[in-house]
């Protein structure tokens, strides 16, 4: 039986697949099970996949079903004592399994071990840092107010917690890993690894880019935590809302650019500031989102020239 079960569900990446598992295979503790949920792809990923001959890589297909019904699929036919998920374009680091196992071992009383998280483009290049947040033990009310664990690519979990819990919410179509590690938080502790060790790949198809399902997906899972915790979070939910509604705009204002994007992200930064009390400590970035927006809007086809050297931060 493997120490390790990692688990990636691949939809139509044959363009990035080879480098993610590449990653896996180059990690440098070795004892565990690759289980790639095939979700209906209609490209070449099989055949990519079938290119590995490693005894260790079972590959089971289905017809599509999404991102966290295929996690849950993986996560029934895993037998490790440790579970961790990667998406199909994301990279780790040779030394994330590793170092995440031996945080665990350190800390017996946590189920949940993460790292940091840096972000490339579609060809592999860096872009830009994550938040590099690190908290350790009961980490669920800084959790809720922000996931800085930033992707589904990240933590290696006991899998007896993450069957205690029932896996994935399969009725959410976005943010179904915030809520897991929600779900996680409430009842288990966290235990940080200090270190860039997921590489989170932007591309245009990237779920995270549908920003209208991601934003009711995201109220979604605030209202289902503040609802079933026994505690008042009222007090956290709105400096929650102001986070992700920052995360929105600015997700809104990456390119491409053109006047239907600029007019979400003014709705996006007019819902930041109606829930930010500090608002007026950030007028510096309200004005300069502001100008970003209203260039986007008026000159839909100068803007990309225009914006093409400013960075936004997610």
């Amino acid at each position: 039986m493997p120490l390790f079960s990692i688990v990636i569900p691949t939809y139509n990446s044959e363009k990035t697949i080879r480098q993610t598992i590449e990653s896996v295979l180059k990690q440098t503790f070795s004892d565990f099970e690759l289980i790639i949920i095939n979700d209906g792809s209609t490209d070449s990923t099989l055949e990519v996949i079938s290119e590995f001959q490693d005894s260790r890589i079972k590959i089971f297909s289905f017809e599509n079903a999404g991102g966290n019904v295929s996690r849950n699929r993986g996560l029934e036919r895993a037998t490790g004592e440790f579970v961790s998920f990667l998406d199909a374009d994301d990279l780790w680091t040779f030394d994330k399994l590793e170092s995440q196992l031996n945080a665990l071992k350190a800390n017996p009383q946590a189920a949940v071990a993460y790292s940091w998280t840096d972000y490339i483009d579609e060809q592999g290049k860096f872009l830009l840092s994550g938040t590099h947040i690190t908290a350790n033990g009961n980490v669920y009310e800084q959790l809720l107010i922000s996931n800085f664990l930033e992707n589904g690519s990240n933590p290696l979990i006991r899998r007896k917690a993450l069957l205690e819990l029932g896996g994935f919410d399969e009725h959410l179509t976005a943010a179904q890993d915030w809520d897991m590690w929600l779900r996680l938080a409430q009842n288990f502790n966290f235990i940080a690894v200090p270190r860039v060790q997921i590489l989170y790949r932007i591309s245009a198809n990237s779920l995270s880019t549908n920003l209208a399902r991601q934003e009711k997906a995201s109220l979604q899972v605030l209202d289902k935590a503040c609802s079933t915790n026994t505690q008042d979070l009222n007090h956290l939910r709105r400096k929650s809302l102001t986070n992700l509604y920052k995360y929105l705009t600015c997700k809104a204002l990456q390119q491409p650019f053109n006047r239907k994007k600029g007019l979400v992200a003014a709705r996006f930064l007019w819902k930041y500031i109606f829930n930010d009390s500090s608002r007026f400590n950030h007028t510096h970035l309200i004005l300069k989102l502001l100008l970003k927006i209203a260039l986007i809007i008026i000159f839909p086809s100068l803007s990309t020239a225009l914006l093409n050297q400013t960075k936004t931060k997610l």
